[in-house]
């Protein structure tokens, strides 16, 4: 029987433990909230070429750092392992795994071959790796793949071989595969120049997409991950910019001499939701990109921004400030008005409707802590799961289990910098950046 993980979340927000019992299949058994990782092997991946021996160590390095980074898997070390494996396609001796207690053991190969029917840049052809997913206890094949890519894509695949380690031992897609947009800061804290800036969800690979010239704020992925839209003073006041990030040109959403800025897109793709300034007042419009057209969704004296769609796109939730302070309210798109649903104490803003439209991640101040925190769609079941001078702008990972902000310390010398926390407020971790880092946007996760 297929040994496996079945990731549940009950109403409690208490994180699941797993249950390493050997004489049923692995599932989730709720606990106290404290995870008890499950054991894997990964040892190094075989080059079946010299040209690729070093690419072969490096990814089976990297998919035993995005499963550990997970909190949910224990990577067992190479020297604490009985036996080698030199051969990809002998068959394994899973006793001498079940000696050192592995569950789950990954193996894989490597090459660069040329592939019909795919054509890779590179004249030697492309970089293909095997790797299959054993159940050790069942003696079991999980699963059995080959990947390729660009022989310089080798991250690319690493994190496609975790994602695909992940779905089969949860049943949930990963987030490994995946981009995050954020504005990095360079100078003084009141006088900080922002670049808008892409990088791989660990940090790696990062790319420039805008110069220190003007400010830009508040970026967020297309459902498809191709687009980016932010908010630019680049024409001297903010107005909301559309980028395509496969030729990098950027455009102005909406040609009004207005000020626009915190935008996202809908989840079809083909409208965006944005703050504008008309008459004085802070009202939410919703635009059509491709005809440009433009619906007004609020009116009123109140600031109202932060727009951020649920899932189905039928509705919105949004920060406004007609009540006194800001606080959360919930849009139908159809017909109504919106309605209030935090009630916890203090300010909330920058909320965010999560993949699995359950929950709302949001910002919350009270008395002089800033915190990151998840509630349900209705408000009730308030949970914070930070706390610190500033933390602010949560951004859900493809799969709802990570959410990831930007944390600022105080002081005129004080820094910016993206982390990522597990919805069970477990596993803070800093995301290293070039310079200092706000405004995460998590992408969809890539094919």
């Amino acid at each position: 029987m297929i040994r496996y993980l079945k990731l549940f979340f009950i109403i409690t927000f208490v994180f699941p433990c797993l249950s390493l019992a050997q004489d049923k299949p692995l599932r989730i058994t709720i606990t106290d909230g404290v995870v008890e990782p499950l054991p894997l092997a990964i040892p190094k991946f075989l080059s079946e070429i010299i040209a690729v021996k070093e690419v072969a160590k490096n990814i089976s390095s990297l998919v035993s750092e995005d499963l550990t980074k997970t909190g949910l898997f224990r990577i067992i070390p190479d020297d604490a392992h009985i036996s080698k494996i030199t051969n990809f396609k002998a068959l394994l001796p899973y006793s001498d795994w079940k000696a050192i207690n592995v569950q789950g053991l990954i193996s894989g190969a490597v090459t660069i071959t040329k592939l019909k029917n795919h054509d890779c840049e590179d004249h030697r052809g492309c970089l293909v790796v095997k790797y299959k997913l054993f159940d050790i206890f069942s003696e079991n094949i999980i699963s059995a793949k080959a990947v390729f890519a660009e022989p310089g894509d080798w991250r690319g695949i690493a994190h496609k071989i975790a994602d695909d380690i992940y779905f089969h031992l949860t049943g949930e897609i990963g987030y490994f595969n995946s981009k995050i947009a954020f504005i990095s800061e360079s100078g003084l804290k009141n006088e900080r120049l922002k670049r808008l800036a892409i990088m791989d969800y660990d940090g790696a690979n990062v790319e420039f997409l805008t110069d220190q010239n003007d400010i830009v704020l508040t970026p967020k992925f297309s459902p498809d991950g191709s687009y980016l839209i932010y908010t630019s003073f680049k024409l001297g006041m903010p107005q909301v910019h559309i980028m395509n990030l496969r030729t990098k040109k950027a455009d102005v959403l909406d040609e009004r001499i207005q000020m626009s800025f915190s935008p996202e897109f809908s989840p079809d793709g083909s409208s965006i939701v944005m703050s504008v300034v008309n008459d004085a007042n802070t009202d939410l419009y919703i635009v059509d990109i491709n005809s440009g057209i433009r619906r007004r969704l609020t009116s009123g004296p109140a600031i109202e921004t932060s727009p951020s769609f649920s899932p189905d796109g039928s509705k919105i939730v949004y920060e406004s400030d007609r009540s006194g302070t800001q606080q959360l309210y919930v849009l139908p798109l159809g017909v109504g008005e919106g309605r209030r649903i935090s009630f916890g104490g203090g300010s909330y803003g920058t909320p965010v409707w999560s993949p699995n439209g359950d929950l709302i991640a949001f910002t919350k101040k009270s008395g002089r802590r800033f915190h990151i925190g998840v509630m349900r769609t209705d408000g009730s079941e308030e949970r914070l799961l930070t706390s610190s001078f500033l933390d602010e702008a949560p951004t859900w990972s493809p799969n709802g289990r990570v959410i990831m902000f930007f944390r600022d310390k105080a002081g005129s010398r004080g820094t910016s910098s993206v982390f990522s926390i597990d919805i069970s407020g477990r596993n803070l971790r800093k995301i290293v950046t070039p310079n200092s880092g706000s405004d995460p946007s998590w992408s969809p996760l890539l094919n």
